[in-house]
C-alpha cells in the first residue's frame, strides 16, 4: 500500500547548525521560551499585587526552577523509562543532546526546588506551588511543539487525513512506502496540555481568589487537569516503553500526580500565608 499522498515530516531539529550535534536546537528553544514566559507572568503577579516575590526574588526562583526542570527531568527519563541503559552508562546522564526529558521527573525536580526556596527566602510553600502551577502550561506547550519538530514521540499508526510519516518511526532507510502514518500526538499534547490547560489555570488564578484565600488548591488543580489531559493524549501517543498494569507509563505515572493534587487540595483547607510579613507590591 502506498502512502506517499500522508505529509512525511522533514523538519530540522535545528534552528541553526554547526555540525552533527551542535547547533541551536528548536528543543532548547523551547525551555528558554517557556522560562521566559514564566518569569514574565511572575513579575506581572507582582505588579498586579497577586505575590509579595519581588522580580529579583523571582529570578532566584526561575534559577531554581531551572535546575529543577532540567535536573529532574533528565534524571527522570532514565529512571523511569531506561534504567537499564543508565546502569549500563551512567554518563549518558550528561549527554543532553541526545535527547530524553521526562514531564513527571521534571515535577518532582520542581517539588524539590520550591521546597528549597521556600525555606530560604522564607516563602508559603503552596503559595509558590500555585505561581508555578499557573505558568507550567507555557513550558509544556513549546515542549510538544518542540517533539513534534524534532519527529519524536509520535502517535499510533492511523489513517485520518491529517496523520504524519514520521521517517523515524521505522529503521534507518526503510522506503517511505513502508513507512505507516501516525496520529500527530505532540500537536495533541501541546493543545490539551499547553493551551487548553493555560486557559484553565489563568482563568483561575485571575478571575477567582483560590490563589489568595486557598493556597495550594490551584496548584492541585493544575496536577489533576495535567493528569487528565496526559492520560487523554496517551490513547493516540505510541507507548514510550512496555505498559505497566497495562497503561501506557505516561498514564502510569500520573496516577502519582493524582495522589499529589488530591493532597494539595487538601491541604489548601488550612490556612496559609505567602509571607509572615508581605509588603505592598509595586504597581503598573
Amino acid at each position: 500500500m502506498n502512502f506517499i499522498a500522508y505529509w512525511v515530516h522533514n523538519l530540522s531539529p535545528f534552528l541553526i547548525r554547526f555540525n552533527e550535534n551542535l547547533g541551536i536546537r528548536y528543543y532548547g528553544l523551547a525551555y528558554l521560551a517557556g522560562f521566559v514566559a514564566a518569569g514574565w507572568l511572575l513579575v506581572r503577579y507582582h505588579r498586579a499585587g497577586r505575590t509579595p516575590l519581588a522580580p529579583a526574588e523571582v529570578f532566584d526562583l526561575m534559577t531554581a526552577i531551572v535546575v529543577g526542570v532540567v535536573g529532574g527531568g533528565r534524571l527522570g527519563y532514565f529512571l523511569l523509562y531506561q534504567p537499564d541503559w543508565l546502569l549500563a552508562q551512567p554518563l549518558v546522564l550528561f549527554r543532553v543532546w541526545e535527547g530524553g526529558m521526562a514531564s513527571h521527573g521534571g515535577f518532582a525536580g520542581v517539588t524539590l526546588a520550591l521546597w528549597w526556596f521556600s525555606r530560604t527566602h522564607r516563602v508559603g510553600f503552596r503559595h509558590l506551588a500555585d505561581l508555578v502551577a499557573s505558568t507550567a502550561p507555557a513550558g509544556l506547550l513549546f515542549g510538544r511543539i518542540a517533539n513534534f519538530i524534532n519527529g519524536e514521540l509520535w502517535g499510533k499508526v492511523a489513517f485520518v487525513k491529517w496523520a504524519v510519516i514520521f521517517p523515524l518511526s521505522e529503521k534507518p532507510h526503510t522506503p517511505l512506502n513502508h513507512i505507516l502514518p501516525r496520529h500527530p500526538s505532540q500537536l495533541y499534547e501541546a493543545g490539551l496540555e499547553g493551551v487548553l490547560l493555560l486557559a484553565f489555570v489563568q482563568w483561575r488564578f485571575w478571575r477567582t481568589d483560590v490563589a489568595q484565600t486557598r493556597p495550594g488548591r490551584l496548584a492541585g488543580e493544575f496536577l489533576l487537569a495535567y493528569a487528565l489531559a496526559r492520560a487523554a493524549g496517551e490513547v493516540f501517543r505510541e507507548p514510550d516503553a512496555d505498559l505497566i498494569l497495562g497503561l501506557s507509563r505516561g498514564t502510569f505515572y500520573s496516577l502519582f500526580l493524582v495522589a499529589a493534587g488530591l493532597g494539595l487540595i487538601a491541604w489548601s483547607r488550612w490556612p496559609g500565608h505567602p509571607r509572615p510579613a508581605a509588603r505592598v507590591p509595586d504597581r503598573l
